[in-house]
């Protein structure tokens, strides 16, 4: 099947600033089953947008506005194929603890087992994993879905609960958040267990007959982790699912801090505040007008606050 996405961001500034120097994680990852098509990013003011790899395969385009502006534009636009995964076994064999443990030995992959920025081992964490019963089942798969439906259970969805840079122990504790909040204690839990696991940001296509609590209008997030004789198995705690073909992806990392739809800095002094708004619009493939997507402010932050937070922000819902 085939998706369109429109991603728009506008900064709105109370002064005029005198230069932006940015970067965009937001074109959609080409692997087995997803193939980006097309992409482009435009900004006004106009900019010349260049773009490398990072060491995780995500695409980063950086660009940099030198002259005075009060606003600043960003337009995402991309055409992405994706593809049905193959339909995953109920569990794994008997011994997939033992070739997970063995697969994890040699240090390949102690990025995504060791504790991160957001992904935290916490004494409310370790609270939450006994009330729960958190603990290394018949087999990974089947461990880390029954770790999915109890936190499905336990927390409500609750837009705006929590900040792009609050700790796990916030929604621990509430028993709320957003799919970050949930991402983020699902993989300090899996990591827990000894399964690498790791972030996924990108966005979430709902069609009518969908049940998802995700936000509409916005990105998402869910968690990766190894499986034996699998390979990477997509989990989404906001939703209790598996992620398929309606996850697109965009980038991964060990948690938030690593990708970020946009970070950056400005050069100057902004009066008040300064204001930051996403758009985000995704269906089957036919043309988006730019009229068709509302402008929806989605935050303001006080003009002390590092603008590379207020800008992060957008990942929240």
């Amino acid at each position: 099947m085939r998706f369109t996405i429109r991603h728009v961001t506008r900064f709105n500034y109370e002064t005029p600033i005198s230069e932006s120097v940015m970067e965009a994680r937001m074109e959609p990852r080409s692997d087995v089953w997803q193939r980006c098509l097309h992409f482009a990013l435009s900004t006004a003011p106009a900019s010349r947008v260049m773009m490398y790899e990072d060491h995780d395969r995500n695409i980063v385009h950086h660009f940099n506005v030198p002259g005075r502006h009060s606003r600043l534009t960003l337009t995402a636009r991309a055409l992405v194929e994706c593809a049905a995964p193959p339909e995953l076994p109920l569990e794994l064999p008997s011994d997939a603890w033992r070739q997970l443990d063995a697969m994890t030995a040699s240090g390949e992959f102690w990025d995504v087992l060791a504790p991160s920025r957001f992904a935290e081992r916490t004494d409310a964490l370790f609270a939450l994993a006994r009330s729960i019963g958190v603990r290394r089942g018949n087999d990974p798969f089947t461990t880390l879905r029954d770790l999915m439906a109890v936190m499905y259970r336990e927390f409500e969805y609750s837009p705006q609960s929590t900040r792009v840079d609050s700790p796990i122990d916030e929604a621990l504790e509430a028993r709320r958040g957003v799919c970050q909040d949930f991402s983020h204690i699902f993989i300090a839990l899996a990591r827990h267990l000894g399964i690498p696991t790791r972030y996924v940001s990108g966005y979430l296509f709902r069609d009518e007959s969908s049940a998802e609590r995700s936000s509409d209008g916005a990105t998402h997030a869910w968690a990766e982790a190894l499986m034996p004789n699998v390979g990477w198995v997509g989990f989404d705690p906001t939703n209790n699912v598996i992620a398929r073909e309606r996850h697109i992806r965009v980038a991964i990392g060990r948690d938030y801090a690593d990708v970020p739809p946009t970070r950056g800095v400005y050069k100057g002094v902004t009066a008040v505040r300064n204001e930051l708004a996403v758009s985000v619009q995704i269906g089957p493939v036919r043309s988006i007008e730019d009229d068709a997507v509302p402008f929806t402010p989605w935050m303001s932050r006080d003009a002390t606050v590092d603008p590379r937070d207020a800008a992060a922000d957008q990942q929240q819902q």
